[in-house]
């Protein structure tokens, strides 16, 4: 169960990452680029609405990343006990 939950953050970590660097090389409506915008954008949503961009910059991934992570160690401890 450990492992899934790693896995789980993992998985959703490079879909992040992956969002916010093909926002940058790729057209708006590529393929590829709707389809994890559909997956990521609904947990983007909430973070934009409480932290919204500074200076231009978005930082609301590099939020959720640390978000996954911290409740996937969470997940994980509770587990282990």
């Amino acid at each position: 169960m450990v492992q899934l939950i790693r896995l789980i953050v993992d998985v959703l970590t490079w879909m992040v990452v992956l969002h916010v660097l093909l926002g940058y090389i790729l057209p708006p409506y590529h393929a590829l680029r709707e389809a994890l915008e559909r997956l990521v954008e609904p947990m983007l949503a909430p973070i934009r609405r409480f932290m919204p961009p500074m200076a231009g910059l978005d930082f609301s991934p590099l939020v959720l990343i640390l978000v996954l992570h911290l409740l996937g160690n969470m997940l994980t401890r509770l587990l282990v006990f």
